[in-house]
């Protein structure tokens, strides 16, 4: 299939942008975007290595958050995506090609039951309501899959019509919202699922925004995670921890920057991480840190989100890795605190880029080489300023697709203190 555009939800839901081009279009336009943005940022000259394709351009995806709604007012629930430039309107998604077809038959069978018992979701106005998203997990390489309804607090109270949720004297009944789940817990359990349900979860969200967020997550069935393998390392991962969204295609993005990390001014790999100590900035579950800390002396993580910080020490557990550490923090007031310094530095920071005070005092360091991965290439472009004033050189970059048919696209780039491309 060379695009997407038999997709029937091509040019309605929000996710896919590129639906009409095929994928070697779209290599090449975020190829020429990534490159004109460094040619533009770059004071010398350096080694662009072009896009890596990733190695699946459907089902790709390893984790799913779908909305319940309706795609007109009143109209009958829906569960899916917004719809293009919407904040109300929620399209049907039972059959995005972007997923395992699992993903796909956990949704459909979930609108159908909640349809039949007529309950609607929470009223972005009024904040009434039962049904808020769907999350989903299904390991690429293990087959593993997570289910986490997310509800509000209150009990399920079926309607006629989705308004009548704001007049208590039209709600026509109240159910018992344990029966609810359960029914609603067998159900997804006696599908015909490729993968391995590993856990069954109803998390409790009851704030104001519409987004995920975790009151109180209640198992249903099973655990509360899921494990996900990732170049010979084991990952266990939680509903709501960070991990990169196309498996197949992080194992590709940590095997260039494992490659950059190791790369030394002859062409070839030197003494490696032997004896040296790396940090991690912006360290998420540690997935990168691990990758690199067989080779190292040890390997410092920094990560704002504890529950990240956490899953990462377990997963370092897990994979019987002794010289990895993690920390919990925000990386300009956490690096003060660290005594060890770093021979290496590794950046994965969020979309926004670095904090300009932050980076300061990474450049401060000195380290021979930084490696930065970043998941919008403007905000790297905007970094290697005031990186390349603190003496840094860029001497490779590349992208990587992780994100078939979207607009985003990873960038890898090394800066070297003491070399040019050319030395």
């Amino acid at each position: 299939m060379e695009n997407i555009n038999n997709c029937l939800l091509a040019g309605i839901c929000g996710g896919c942008k590129h639906t009409a081009v095929s994928y070697a279009e779209q290599l090449k336009i975020k190829n020429d975007y990534v490159k004109e943005l460094l040619d533009k940022a770059v004071e010398s000259e350096c080694e662009y290595e072009g896009i890596i394709e990733s190695p699946l351009i459907f089902a790709y995806r390893n984790k799913m958050e779908y909305s319940f709604g309706d795609e007109r007012k009143d109209g009958p629930l829906t569960l899916g995506l917004h719809k293009k430039r919407s904040y109300y309107d929620v399209t049907d998604c039972d059959c995005c090609l972007l997923v395992h077809d699992d993903f796909n038959r956990i949704v459909k069978a979930t609108k159908e039951y909640f349809s039949e018992l007529g309950v609607t979701y929470k009223d972005k106005r009024s904040h009434k309501g039962y049904l808020r998203h769907l999350l989903i997990r299904r390991a690429v390489n293990t087959g593993d899959i997570l289910v986490d309804l997310v509800t509000t607090g209150e009990s399920p109270r079926k309607v006629e019509k989705h308004s009548d949720i704001n007049d208590d004297s039209k709600i026509l009944e109240c159910y018992d919202r344990e029966e609810v789940t359960k029914v609603w817990c067998d159900r997804i359990r006696e599908l015909p699922l490729e993968g391995n349900i590993r856990g069954i979860l109803n998390t409790v969200n009851d704030s104001m925004a519409d987004a995920i967020k975790n009151d109180r997550t209640d198992i249903l069935y099973g655990e509360d995670f899921i494990y996900e393998e990732i170049l010979g390392l084991k990952f266990k991962i939680t509903p709501f921890s960070f991990f990169q969204t196309n498996s197949k295609g992080a194992e590709v993005l940590y095997k260039k920057a494992r490659e950059y990390v190791l790369w030394d001014d002859k062409g070839g790999h030197g003494e490696g991480l032997s004896g040296k100590t790396v940090y991690d900035l912006y360290s998420g579950t540690g997935t990168i840190a691990q990758v690199l800390s067989p080779s190292a002396k040890e390997v410092i993580g920094v990560e704002i989100v504890e529950e990240a910080v956490e899953a990462a020490g377990q997963n370092a557990k897990l994979n019987g890795l002794e010289n990895c550490r993690f920390i919990a923090g925000d990386v300009l007031k956490t690096l003060d605190s660290i005594q060890e310094k770093p021979d290496l530095i590794v950046l994965d920071p969020p979309r926004d880029g670095i904090n300009p005070k932050a980076l300061k005092k990474i450049t401060d360091y000195g380290v021979e080489r930084i490696v930065y991965i970043s998941c919008k290439a403007q905000s790297l472009a905007r970094d290697l300023g005031p990186l390349q004033y603190s003496g840094y050189r860029l001497i490779k970059a590349c992208a990587v697709d992780q994100f078939p048919w979207t607009d985003n696209v990873e960038t890898i780039a090394l800066l070297s203190k003491h070399q040019t491309v050319n030395a």
